[in-house]
């Protein structure tokens, strides 16, 4: 206690603990205010109840006693905040000399734990220059790492924590993992001890421990986050082979367990997500979970894992002389018009490869279907890819369409020129390598067609409501609130390993696209109730009933454009069984697919009726 307060509290004019609180405040020691920040007490004065202080950005600041020993809190001499006031000169030093040094000094001045944004705030400008604190940090945030002094999160908002001193290297690895908040934590945490293997071999009961955890991790998060759980049991697996002595035990849980106790397509799904190496480690672990199968079983995911999944699956079935099953499984799908974008793709590129087989009319009939299902659908795209190879490829619709009959290639070309996924500009480009080596085509591209595409989109009015809806929220809330989440992101640094701001900037561009695809749509549709439709041909707003070879009835709905339902089998009228049945009459035969199991049938119409009369 400070002399003078102690006389204070003597003569009973204080209490002991507030002469405690009031002796931090004499002149020489060191304090913090919320706004002001740190500075170092120059004078106080009882009489007047009156302090003076010498803030960090503001000298000779004059404050209430009291206010003082209410709004400040002391610092100790050698707090980080109380040395940049009358060391800052060996701070710089020790920033150059030493960063990891001061990150440890700066930790220890705030018990332990300070986000890295807290740090910007503290070093940049008053110990390091702004304009270097970036390359500065990195390199510091780095070497923390490796020494192994604190445990560095990726986000700078996050809590860089101060490890304690006592602990082996690999006790550290293993803390570091064990202080995971989630599975994709734990994967961080692994992925760096494989990186820093060799920490291990001098500690096997840090190891043990590490192998026991993951286990633990895998089992329980295989309920709920499978995909996380598979790529975790990857991770260790890698780290196990990195090193020849490491054995893992029998009893741990294995890839192949994971896979044979789960759905295949729950499996598809998660496995997304999933880098390249590691979802390769899962398609390499199917034929321990399901033995002879395993071919015909990864051959059903093929087109549901992705653009990765395509790719390293068709590469394990090259490997292991799996590829006939995988073109017929393809072909058939083909035929159904069920294949995805990322297959498509993949047949596409390997058309004069492993798919030469089955690429030709079905592969342009199916990639039409996808692109128009897709403009129609709500929701993000999913065959932004898909066009953009159509434009990419030079000589893909060249190939495609010379492996056609004429009539085959005026029907691809004919729905191309009405597919409304394309701009003007992009039909006549694709239409001109088209006709380049089918010139019969050349007929199509004429005023007549160009008229025809023009014609208004005829809609339900609760479809153009729910455009107009889906228009509103998009402008007002979903690219404002984009906006802002791009300016977050972009706040965290470090762009190019920014996971955050290129989901946000991506999310940027699809919200501009469907901006301008609905505010196209939008104008070009004419909203009806489809009253009074026309019965004598198949029409827009006709309930058409059909009866198969076996002669089963169903009846299909023709409605507007952006109308199809499956489960109510209601179409639109551009989709493909719109198309084949609009304009018939009764006693007519239609092949069209089936919107429920996508099988072609024959079908001869023996009623057409109103949906409104």
């Amino acid at each position: 206690m400070h002399p003078d307060v102690e006389k204070l509290v003597e003569a009973g004019k204080i209490p002991a603990p507030v002469g405690e609180r009031l002796s931090q405040l004499a002149p020489g020691n060191f304090c913090l205010h919320k706004s002001f920040g740190a500075g170092k007490i120059v004078s106080w004065d009882f009489g007047s109840k009156k302090i003076i202080v010498d803030f960090e950005h503001s000298s000779g600041q004059e404050m209430d006693l009291q206010f003082a020993m209410q709004k400040t809190e002391w610092l100790p001499e050698d707090d980080f905040r109380s040395k940049k006031i009358e060391e800052i000169e060996e701070l710089k030093k020790l920033a150059k000399e030493d960063s990891v040094a001061l990150v440890v000094h700066i930790l220890e001045s705030h018990g332990g734990t300070i986000t890295g944004e807290a740090i910007e705030q503290l070093v940049s400008g008053a110990v390091i220059p702004t304009k270097e604190y970036k390359k500065w940090w990195d390199a510091t945030k780095k070497a923390v790492k490796e020494s192994r002094k604190a445990v560095v999160p990726t986000k700078r908002t996050e809590n860089i924590v101060l490890r304690s001193t006592d602990i082996t290297p690999a006790q550290a690895l293993l803390a570091d993992f064990e202080a995971a908040k989630d599975i994709k934590g734990m994967i961080k945490g692994l992925e760096a001890i494989a990186s820093d293997i060799g920490a291990f071999d001098e500690d096997p009961d840090a190891l043990r421990q590490l192998l026991a955890d993951i286990d633990d991790g895998a089992k329980k998060a295989a309920r709920v986050q499978l995909g996380q759980a598979m790529q975790l049991v990857a991770a260790r697996d890698e780290v196990i082979d990195s090193n020849k002595a490491f054995e893992l035990d029998p009893s741990a849980v294995r890839l192949s367990d994971l896979i044979a106790g789960s759905d295949l397509s729950r499996i598809a799904e998660e496995l997304i997500a999933l880098p390249s190496t590691r979802q390769r480690a899962v398609y390499e672990a199917f034929e321990s979970a399901f033995g002879d199968e395993w071919i015909s079983k990864i051959v059903t995911v093929f087109d549901q894992v992705g653009a990765r999944g395509v790719t390293e699956i068709a590469r394990i079935l090259s490997e292991n002389d799996g590829m006939d099953p995988l073109i017929e499984h393809l072909g058939s799908a083909l035929a159904r018009r069920a294949l995805g974008p990322d297959a498509l793709i993949w047949v596409c590129r390997e058309r004069k490869g492993s798919a030469e087989k089955i690429f030709g009319a079905d592969v342009g009939a199916s990639i039409l279907n996808l692109l128009e299902n897709d403009h129609l659908s709500d929701g993000p795209r999913k065959t932004s890819r898909l066009q953009s190879l159509l434009g990419d490829d030079k000589n893909l619709l060249s190939d495609l369409v010379s492996g056609m009959d004429l009539n085959e290639a005026k029907n691809f070309a004919r729905r191309m020129l009405d597919c409304p996924v394309f701009a003007d500009l992009e039909k006549k480009s694709l239409m001109a390598r088209i006709i380049k080596v089918r010139p019969e085509t050349v007929e199509l591209v004429s005023g007549q067609n160009a008229a025809k595409r023009e014609e208004p989109l005829l809609v339900s009015w609760g479809s153009l409501d729910k455009k107009k809806q889906e228009l509103e929220e998009l402008i007002r809330e979903k690219i404002p609130q984009n906006l802002q989440d791009v300016k977050i992101a972009r706040s965290y640094g470090d762009l190019r390993e920014n996971f955050e701001y290129k989901s946000a900037k991506d999310m940027e561009k699809f919200l501009a696209h469907r901006r301008a695809a609905l505010e196209r749509e939008i104008a070009l549709a004419r909203g009806t109730d489809f009253k009074g439709a026309d019965t004598e041909t198949v029409n827009i707003g006709t309930i058409v009933t059909l009866k198969d070879e076996q002669g089963t009835d169903q009846a299909i709905t023709v409605l507007g454009a952006w109308d199809s339902d499956p489960d109510k089998k209601e179409v639109s009228y551009l989709s493909d069984v719109g198309k084949a049945l609009m304009g018939l009459s009764v006693g007519d035969e239609a092949k069209v697919r089936d919107v429920v199991s996508e099988e072609m049938k024959t079908l001869t119409i023996t009623a057409i009726t109103s949906y409104n009369p």
